[in-house]
């Protein structure tokens, strides 16, 4: 395969997975505002939902919802907006459209033009839950169309190691959140707004009842981290992710007949995974541990592009 095709492949999922993961970011800033503030050092919701999206306050001071929605939905100067993902998605599968099947490119090409109707921005508007789920939809609809009509070759592995980058690297944003961005004082933590503010991470991640078949009722801090960070049955948990990204690494060097710098990196990270101890993760500090996590998420994409040649994105 083509370096260019490959990375084409590889951030047309990122792209996809990144609009329905700041979809999800929203929604847990959206759940979380509608929670009456309390205390002194209490941080606006949508503030701290922008500095887990990247952006330090001189990028953008956002006054109420309505702003911070269209910033991170429609702005054009966000490189991460919602609409920008989705036609960075379009523009790397029209790039190679014969690398990828007629249902895949329908569900990115429908999603980016409806995007541009105006019916959606007055959604974003009026009804921001409706249209957060709208992208999720999408983001949905594209994976299946891959998972059933792709074929399982280098291009499929490419497909999923993006998808898999970009979901952990929006699952360690999603807790810093709520662990550190969102409780400024310690007097907070354990009471009721603490435990709903833990729930939420879970519904953002479409996770709240399969955390239930696995703890039950039993929502405290440290077994959602735990669901979110260790546990290898979470599909969207850190270990699941590296899980994944290890073992199409694995076929990608099979294939080409070569091991890449890459997957000793993935594989390093996986093992601090698989070892790992969320009591010990929370006693070094999460906020460290996420952000170290985060660090190496990015140092790690960095070195597949080195590795299989990609060109800039």
């Amino acid at each position: 395969m083509l370096s260019r095709t490959a990375a084409n492949l590889f951030w047309l999922s990122r792209y996809v997975e990144r609009a329905e993961n700041m979809a999800r970011l929203m929604e847990m800033g959206h759940r979380m505002a509608m929670m009456p503030a309390a205390g002194q050092g209490y941080r606006s919701e949508w503030q701290s939902v922008l500095a887990a999206a990247g952006f330090s306050p001189t990028d953008y001071i956002p006054l109420a919802q309505a702003e911070v929605a269209d910033y991170l939905v429609f702005d054009p100067a966000n490189p991460s907006s919602v609409s920008n993902c989705l036609e960075q998605a379009r523009n790397n599968a029209r790039a190679m459209r014969t690398a990828i099947t007629a249902d895949m490119w329908d569900a990115i090409n429908s999603a980016h033009m409806e995007l541009k109707k105006p019916a959606l921005r007055y959604m974003v508007r009026n009804n921001l839950p409706e249209f957060l789920d709208w992208v999720k939809r999408q983001g949905a609809l594209f994976r299946g169309a891959t998972d059933s009509t792709v074929l399982r070759n280098d291009g499929y592995d490419f497909l999923r190691l993006g998808t898999f980058l970009e979901r952990a690297d929006n699952t360690a944003r999603l807790l810093d959140v709520k662990y550190y961005v969102l409780l400024p004082e310690t007097s907070v933590v354990g009471d009721s707004r603490d435990s709903y503010q833990w729930t939420t991470v879970l519904r953002a991640v479409s996770a709240l009842r399969a955390f239930h078949w696995v703890y039950k009722d039993n929502y405290t801090p440290l077994l959602i981290a735990d669901f979110l960070i260790l546990n290898p049955l979470s599909p969207r948990s850190l270990t699941h992710c590296y899980a994944g990204i290890t073992d199409h690494l694995q076929r990608l060097a099979r294939h080409y007949g070569r091991r890449s710098s890459a997957a000793a990196e993935a594989l390093e990270t996986y093992s601090i995974l698989l070892h790992g101890d969320m009591e010990d993760i929370f006693s070094a500090g999460l906020h460290d541990f996420l952000s170290d996590f985060l660090v190496r998420n990015a140092a790690l994409s960095s070195s597949i592009a080195e590795s299989y040649y990609f060109g800039g994105q």
